[in-house]
């Protein structure tokens, strides 16, 4: 039977994942499009996207501290609920400071792929979840791939608006329905929550107060987990000059690509990105994880410098498309690869503090790029970004080729 070997556990984190993914996938087509749409200059959409992914930074490192100690479901349903809010106040108001504080209280995800706070906490629950420890590079490939799928679905929403606008709706309230779609969306997350069991909190009891998540970590762990998580920021750095909200801009900028023809794009993206994740499982049960992360990761690196030199929106198209087919296989084997060299009480704590540092550095890169763009030029950011994730993917076969999981030893 599929998924015999997942837990009942497994199955509704899977499920959590894919709607909360889902209302991701048309927020990250449009909210830098409504941003612009209800009269916000460049920088101050930068702004609200990098606070949007400072958001990710504080509640993933509430996670590392709390999520043993007041459990990790009780976690994932406020969490959910705080979802909800954040698009309540996206659905009712236009006021700047109440997007900002919304974006700050919420869990707004306009990446393209999940960083946020559910991310660590589910991230560090999963191996709990299955009953054959071979099956870890597996579960990490479909948990992403049902994940990119449902975002993929997603991003087809994202053209309701002009669908809207087409039938007579003013132009700004067009938006509004996605927004109160998410405020649903994170509702229905916090259900399939309630009915997680006890099984996912840590089998092995708190017996003092931790003061910080990096003293959870075994000497050695500490070392490892350190090393990722300075790489992971550089890569992240990288990665918040092309999160799916500014190629979106971009696109629409450039090309004059309508939202109808942006979700249509995003969401092909995403299907060839979902079944890259199965891919990458297999080739890393052949090469291994770190070998996986890194050589897929730099050709893919090349293809987005080389689009900010498109000529034509078909050029364009095809580098992205080309791009998007390889450039996520690293997510699921990077997933496994941290859980797989900590020990199991470890593990939520080296998820937090490894994508804390992953959302500091690209929470800092979309108020760059909006500085960049108006400045320099509105391609810049790809090439910046690509070179310097091509550094970070040289820095982790350096770093790590020789440090091997254990079902690899």
């Amino acid at each position: 039977m599929l998924f015999d070997w997942l837990t009942m556990d497994g199955k509704l984190l899977l499920s959590a994942r894919m709607v909360r993914t889902f209302s991701y996938g048309f927020l990250s087509i449009i909210l830098a499009i409504y941003l612009k749409q209800i009269g916000f200059e460049d920088i101050l959409i930068g702004v609200i996207l990098s606070v949007t992914l400072l958001n990710s930074v504080f509640f993933t490192l509430f996670a590392s501290f709390y999520a043993d100690k007041i459990g990790r479901k009780n976690i994932l349903i406020i969490y959910a609920i705080l979802m909800s809010i954040a698009g309540a106040v996206f659905l009712v108001t236009d006021n700047y400071l109440a997007l900002v504080a919304a974006a700050l209280i919420g869990t707004i995800n306009v990446t393209g792929s999940e960083t946020g706070a559910f991310l660590s906490v589910e991230q560090g629950i999963l191996p709990q979840t299955i009953r054959n420890i071979r099956k870890r590079n597996t579960l990490y490939a479909f948990y992403n791939m049902g994940g990119t799928f449902a975002m993929s679905g997603g991003i087809l929403l994202s053209g309701l608006p002009q669908m809207l606008q087409e039938t007579g709706w003013h132009q700004i309230d067009s938006f509004k329905p996605l927004f109160g779609i998410y405020v649903v969306a994170g509702f229905s997350v916090s259900l399939l929550y309630v009915f997680l069991s006890k099984d996912i909190e840590t089998s092995r009891k708190q017996t003092k107060v931790k003061t910080s998540p990096i003293r959870q970590l075994s000497p050695k762990s500490r070392r490892v987990v350190g090393r990722l998580s300075g790489l992971f920021s550089l890569d992240s750095f990288a990665g918040g000059f092309v999160i799916q909200s500014i190629i979106s801009f971009w696109f629409f900028t450039r090309f004059e690509v309508d939202l109808t023809m942006l979700s249509l794009i995003f969401s092909v993206t995403g299907v060839l990105t979902a079944f890259s994740y199965i891919i990458a499982t297999r080739i890393a049960d052949r090469i291994g994880l770190i070998n996986t992360m890194v050589f897929t990761h730099i050709p893919s690196n090349i293809l987005l410098i080389l689009l900010a030199f498109a000529p034509t929106f078909h050029v364009a198209l095809g580098l992205h498309l080309a791009r998007m087919t390889i450039s996520q296989m690293d997510v699921p084997t990077r997933q496994s690869y941290i859980v797989a060299v900590v020990d199991e009480d470890e593990r939520i704590a080296a998820a937090g503090i490894t994508n804390t540092s992953r959302n500091i550095a690209q929470a800092v890169s979309p108020s760059i790029t909006g500085i960049i763009i108006q400045s320099l030029w509105i391609s810049a950011p790809f090439v910046i970004g690509g070179i310097l994730k091509i550094v970070y993917d040289i820095g982790v076969y350096i770093g790590f080729r020789k440090i091997k999981p254990p079902d690899e030893m």
